[in-house]
């Protein structure tokens, strides 16, 4: 990894650049004045995704270094600048001339204090008239922000700020993977999973220069966003409201298996039942989901620590999970068999008390075989591969 000691370089400003004509020189001059008055040694790198326009010649011109990044997308271009970026710092910012380049004191001060990122804030440093579109200004930012910062415990306010600042070192042991907008989140949920220091510094919003139509496509990205943010925790896309369904639906199902209830204003009964082992079932799928993209996503490099959850495989190993699984399908069995016995006294021991016999052997075989297949498929992906323990 090239360094300050090898390069001479302390920050790289790193642009990412798809026709940017218009505006990509006046950034260019604000960031090259910035490093200029305060003595920084640093270089701005654009980096190119296939513009057709005159936003080449005119970074080279200017002395910029341009990249060339033939994969699409703005995860992708930036990504390109990261790796080619020479500085011991890199500060990311668009080329639409809306983020104030000529003064980034503030995110250089905060790396040289030891921060591994350096996060903008918007709504601290002010959006000028006609910066943010309304729907992004007061939904789309503020939700998504606090999504993030519920998931992931980060202190970043302004989760999708465009300018942003970090170290060389602290971007690669992220291991960027995604090529979209969604790059935005995926630094921030690193940082957060991987422990970094993180702060925020109040940055100025301007009117996008360019003219024309941003490459952001607001419901398109947003999306892609949530989607993002729901991916990389699935505690809180299955595990959470899987543990509530399963926790709820299968003790209310418990209790009327053996008869209906009275709950005061009135009485539940075998519609109820099967009501509430339907949701017992399915949040045992969501949980265990949980379990399965969790140990796909650690496998995969997707998630860059161990998750708590394998501290578990030491007291639950596959032949636990097939002994339990076993013993819920044959329990579910039983019941299903006693029920064919009772196919001529249905009309005997009443409609309600055969369907809570019928439904809750199917439910609870039907669970049974779900924990088997998990165990199976848990052990499978904790098959020791890369020099990674066996499950």
């Amino acid at each position: 990894m090239e360094n300050k000691r090898e390069t001479g370089v302390e920050i790289s400003i790193v642009l990412p650049c798809l026709n940017e004509e218009k505006t990509l020189g006046t950034c260019i001059r604000k960031a090259q004045g910035f490093l200029a008055r305060h003595n920084i040694s640093g270089e701005v790198v654009v980096a190119d995704n296939g513009s057709t326009d005159r936003s080449i010649e005119i970074a080279q011109s200017l002395g910029a270094r341009v990249v060339h990044i033939p994969e699409k997308g703005y995860g992708s271009a930036l990504r390109g600048g990261f790796a080619a970026a020479q500085g011991k710092y890199i500060l990311m910012a668009d080329s639409d001339d809306s983020y104030d380049l000529e003064h980034l004191e503030p995110f250089l001060e905060k790396l040289r204090e030891g921060y591994d990122l350096v996060m903008g804030n918007r709504f601290q440093g002010g959006i000028a008239p006609g910066a943010m579109p309304w729907h992004h200004r007061y939904i789309g930012n503020p939700v998504l922000s606090f999504i993030g910062k519920l998931f992931f415990r980060t202190p970043a306010n302004d989760f999708h700020c465009g300018i942003r600042a970090f170290t060389k070192e602290a971007i690669e042991r992220m291991n960027l993977q995604t090529t979209g907008m969604e790059l935005a989140s995926e630094i921030v949920i690193k940082a957060s999973i991987l422990g970094m220091n993180v702060c925020e510094v109040p940055t100025r919003l301007f009117p996008d220069g360019r003219g024309r139509p941003p490459h952001l496509r607001s419901f398109r990205d947003g999306w892609r966003h949530l989607r993002f943010l729901l991916l990389y925790s699935p505690a809180w896309l299955f595990l959470y409201p899987g543990l509530f369904l399963l926790t709820a639906g299968g003790l209310l199902s418990l209790l009327l298996f053996f008869g209906p209830v009275d709950i005061g204003f009135r009485y539940i009964d075998f519609h109820t039942f099967i009501a509430a082992g339907s949701l017992s079932y399915l949040g045992l799928n969501m949980v265990s989901f949980a379990a399965i993209t969790r140990v796909y996503a650690y496998r995969s490099g997707l998630l860059p620590n161990q998750p708590r959850l394998f501290s578990l495989f030491r007291f639950l190993n596959l032949e636990k999970g097939l002994l339990a699984g076993g013993l819920l399908t044959l329990f579910g069995l039983i019941l299903l068999i006693r029920a064919l016995l009772l196919s001529n006294n249905f009309a005997q021991i009443g409609y309600d008390n055969s369907v809570r016999l019928v439904f809750g052997g199917a439910l609870a075989l039907v669970s049974g075989v779900q924990v088997i297949l998990t165990s199976f498929v848990l052990s499978m992906l904790g098959m020791k591969t890369s020099g990674k323990e066996m499950l």
